[in-house]
């Protein structure tokens, strides 16, 4: 992850963790399950054990529209 803001690369995504989104702090986070949007706190919602740190970045306004399902994936 660099400090520009861009996302992970998903070549560094653990196997079966599916899905990316970055918070408004800039902090990126891989999903095991499909995280939920939570307005209020600014941040992406799963179970804590469907969480994990993927990497750092730059606080985003548009941090809403970051979530991404792994390519190739199906929905």
């Amino acid at each position: 992850m660099n400090e520009s803001g861009s996302a992970p690369d998903w070549a560094d995504a653990p196997a079966g963790w599916n899905w990316l989104a970055q918070d408004a702090d800039g902090r990126w986070f891989w999903y095991r399950t499909e995280p939920q949007l939570n307005w209020s706190g600014g941040v992406w919602r799963s179970n804590s054990r469907n969480q994990q740190p993927a990497g750092e970045g730059v606080a985003n306004p548009d941090w809403d529209t970051t979530m991404q399902r792994r390519p190739g994936t199906e929905e």
